[in-house]
């Protein structure tokens, strides 16, 4: 009954929302990329031909980065098996593509009932494993009937989400009380999830998968921007939201008077916001080039750099002297810090982390993060520029952290490995 009312109020949403989807379609590449696969044309993947298929599904970039790790485990691990990766976002099916190659990788289907259904026939997965609380009703009913076991991996319940989920708990207790494992970050997300629905005994922590995920230094971005830098140093803002920008415009003067040789290298979190920031930094009158556009002329100190680039914000934090965590200086939960700190760059964040309270905690225990209002960004940066020694010390801390941490994909790996081995009776 409830998965009838679920549809009847989805097929009520999408008819009253169908003028502004058809005009977004219409108007909007982003909105066309991938439809026919979202809504259930199957595209065929030849490496399903010849062994089972396991299906991660992985929403955007963040979880993407996420499992990329436990891909490369599940690889080594279940050769037998064809792992196959299904994203929601454009960006996300970019990098995914990027990481994993086109070969295995389809965005996931609309929950329609009629796309799920496809789905499912054609791909024949043995498992479904979602990351983090990626939970679609149609799609997990239609994983249950087919006896397809579903597990969760990464799994968290944010601030923000909580009570949301809270409010719509009779419509979720049915499907999270079925799945065969949930793999919770941390004792308040275990918690979390077991209040919400799911069985008790299938919960347990297994840590973030974040924490084992290392970013490769030599990337093409970091090969490009070192051999221009000379004696610069670099303070890297990474998944700046709008209104970071300009925030990091306005203290640039004050980070060029505590340290003149000095480069900012910026990375809006959402690609489509590139010209925007772009137009920004062309008003704002400072010296600046884009990633793409970077050529033989070396770096100048002052000089702004715009990473418009997907996948490589990772790597080029580790050119930074100070790391600026985007998301956190205005109302939007935060980054992930971690991807800084495992470099041993000191990390800088804004006061709004809530995505990302079990980390930023662990960090603040340690003194490995520096947590700043918004007004206070110049001078909390600043003085890390101005106190290259403080700055070493917390990134060292940081990292530390980091390394103390890892473990959660070999975790998630024998979970899942003891599901499938129950499902095929061994």
């Amino acid at each position: 009954m409830i998965l009838f009312l679920y549809n009847i109020a989805l097929m009520l949403v999408l008819a009253i929302s169908a003028p502004w989807w058809l005009l977004r379609t219409a108007t909007t590449q982003k909105y066309r990329q991938g439809l026919r696969e979202r809504l259930g044309f199957v595209r065929p993947l030849d490496g399903q031909k010849l062994r089972p298929l396991i299906w991660v599904h992985a929403v955007s970039v963040g979880e993407v980065l996420a499992v990329s790790r436990l891909i490369a485990a599940l690889d080594e691990t279940l050769p037998g098996y064809f792992v196959t990766i299904s994203t929601t976002t454009r960006t996300g099916q970019q990098l995914a593509r990027q990481r994993f190659g086109g070969a295995r990788v389809f965005y996931c289907p609309l929950d329609l009932p009629w796309a799920v259904k496809a789905y499912l026939k054609a791909r024949k997965p043995v498992m479904l494993v979602l990351a983090e609380t990626e939970f679609w009703p149609n799609l997990l009913d239609g994983c249950f009937r087919r006896g397809i076991p579903v597990a969760v991996v990464n799994a968290r319940i944010s601030d923000r989400s909580w009570p949301r989920y809270m409010r719509l708990q009779r419509l979720w207790k049915p499907f999270l009380r079925r799945l065969s494992t949930v793999l919770a970050q941390s004792q308040v997300d275990a918690d979390r999830l077991r209040a919400l629905g799911c069985e008790a005994d299938r919960v347990c922590v297994a840590g973030n998968l974040k924490f084992d995920v290392t970013a490769d230094r030599n990337s093409a971005a970091t090969r490009v921007i070192s051999e221009l830098r000379g004696d610069l140093d670099f303070v890297v803002a990474g998944s700046t939201l709008d209104g970071e920008e300009a925030m990091l415009l306005a203290a640039w003067p004050q980070l060029l008077a505590a340290r003149s040789a000095l480069v900012l290298v910026i990375a809006p979190r959402h690609p489509e916001r590139f010209g925007a920031v772009a137009d920004l930094l062309e008003r704002s009158g400072f010296r600046w080039r884009r990633r793409s556009a970077l050529d033989e002329r070396p770096l100048k100190a002052g000089e702004i750099v715009l990473l418009d680039s997907i996948g490589e914000l990772a790597s080029t934090y580790s050119l930074a002297s100070v790391a600026v965590v985007g998301g956190s200086l205005v109302a939007a939960g935060g980054h992930n810090p971690l991807e800084p700190a495992q470099f041993g760059v000191p990390v800088v964040m804004g006061e709004n982390y809530a995505n990302f309270r079990a980390i930023v905690g662990q960090l603040r225990e340690r003194d490995a993060i520096v947590i700043v209002r918004a007004e206070a960004l110049a001078e909390a940066v600043g003085a890390l520029l101005l106190d290259p020694e403080m700055a070493r010390e917390i990134g060292a801390r940081a990292q530390r952290v980091f390394e103390k941490q890892a473990g959660a994909t070999a975790r998630t790996v024998e979970a899942l490995k003891t599901i499938l081995e129950a499902r095929s009776g061994h």
